[in-house]
């Protein structure tokens, strides 16, 4: 088996499509007028499906649901998305409106009930207008078609300001496979995971078995590595849908070429939309790159890298374009490393070395810094040197306007 890759980034005008699946869209009402605010995904058989969801424990019923269905192990045919309402804190009634949205699809793509998933993003704690729901269902269901991704993309979204879309294409065995995903996210963003749906399709052949293990490896090297407001909201899903339809021979092992082939484009899909997600994030201006090396592990890097990116204080600078890089050291220093010594970190900022040896670098201007931190891209580095680990995270900056959008989000 030989594979070989080429990278298509799709926009909101449209994406590659995925035989075996196709997407109807209608506008229901759901929390506001004049707007997409449902999608269907209908998959043809022999589809099979994975997801990873939030790790709050106050999760909404939706994914309470899309959990006992995966579960159960049967084919999933279906995935229903509503925006406007998360149907999260609805207790024993919101798990009976997310069942009921499941018969509903079920009755009219004549699949049960248990083969569709379930997806809700919008204001918490508000019983989900399932009636609603139901009154669109049937204009989803005749908008299905193939080439509906744009239009997915625009349906999902809440507080975004873009649809976001992505693409990947690949050769296996000589034949074409397309990795196509679309994502929705702007603000409650931390890892594990944040308040985001993702939905990534392929029609690689490919053992159903794998799917999990894929999903979660995907979601590690994107969704989990963002963070605009460090809030892990109760409604996070990421799905990855593979519907085996591309003729080439099955991928039975992640670690052949071609498993890693189609791994290396899912990621490429999932990091492309969850690095959108940051540049969408909440009046956010800036994009920043957090990468920590010369950890003992990366999961030491890891907690050094959400430290410097989680600290209001340092994406407050960021925003103000204030070299006030003590804060930076600060955080690197109560990331709870209990043993790190100070004296032999390195920052830098971009091409910057701003600090060595516990201290101030003394080449380093503060002009040089202020260079750097007006640019909308920023790489913080930081050195630990104690060991060969590394990682790296994405985040924004902090704006006034976070403040403004999340006390206005419900008016």
């Amino acid at each position: 088996m030989t594979s070989s890759t080429s990278s298509e980034a799709a926009d909101a005008t449209g994406a590659p499509n995925v035989p075996g699946v196709r997407i109807g869209t209608t506008m229901a009402g759901i929390r506001k007028a004049g707007r997409r605010d449902l999608v269907l995904f209908a998959l043809d058989e022999g589809a099979a499906v994975a997801g990873v969801f939030t790790r709050n424990r106050f999760c909404a019923a939706p994914v309470q649901v899309c959990r006992e269905h995966l579960a159960a192990g049967g084919p999933i045919r279906a995935l229903v998305v509503n925006t406007g309402n998360a149907n999260a804190g609805t207790g024993a009634d919101g798990l009976a409106r997310a069942r009921r949205t499941c018969e509903a699809v079920a009755a009219l793509l004549r699949v049960p009930p248990q083969s569709v998933l379930p997806f809700s993003t919008g204001v918490i704690m508000e019983t989900l207008p399932v009636e609603r729901i139901e009154s669109g269902l049937p204009a989803a269901v005749a908008d299905l078609a193939p080439g509906n991704w744009a239009q997915a993309a625009e349906g999902i979204m809440t507080t975004d300001t873009v649809p976001k879309s992505a693409s990947r294409r690949i050769t296996v065995d000589g034949r074409p496979v397309t990795v196509t995903g679309i994502s929705k996210g702007a603000g409650m963003i931390r890892p594990n995971m944040a308040t985001m749906l993702g939905f990534v399709a392929t029609d690689a052949v490919i053992d159903p078995a794998l799917l999990q293990p894929l999903v979660k490896q995907a979601a590690d090297a994107s969704f989990n590595r963002i963070t605009i407001d460090g809030d892990t909201s109760t409604n996070d899903s990421f799905a990855l849908i593979a519907t085996n339809r591309a003729g080439h021979a099955p991928i039975m092992s992640l670690d052949s070429p071609a498993g890693r082939e189609l791994a290396e484009a899912v990621t490429a899909v999932a990091r492309e939309l969850a690095q959108a997600i940051v540049r969408d994030g909440e009046g956010a201006t800036k994009f920043i790159t957090v990468r920590v090396e010369g950890g003992r592990s990366e999961a030491e890097c890891r907690q050094v890298a959400y430290a410097i990116a989680h600290s209001p204080l340092v994406k407050t600078a960021f925003f103000a374009s204030d070299p006030n890089l003590g804060r930076i050291l600060a955080a690197v220093g109560y990331a709870g490393v209990d043993d790190l010594d100070q004296g032999l970190i390195d920052l830098y900022l971009d091409d910057v070395h701003v600090a060595t040896r516990g201290g101030r670098h003394p080449a380093y201007e503060e002009a040089d810094g202020q260079r750097v931190m007006k640019a909308s891209e920023i790489l913080v580095r930081v050195v630990l040197n104690r060991g060969s680990a590394a990682t790296e995270v994405w985040t924004c900056d902090l704006s006034h306007d976070y403040v403004s959008i999340n006390a206005d989000y419900r008016s």
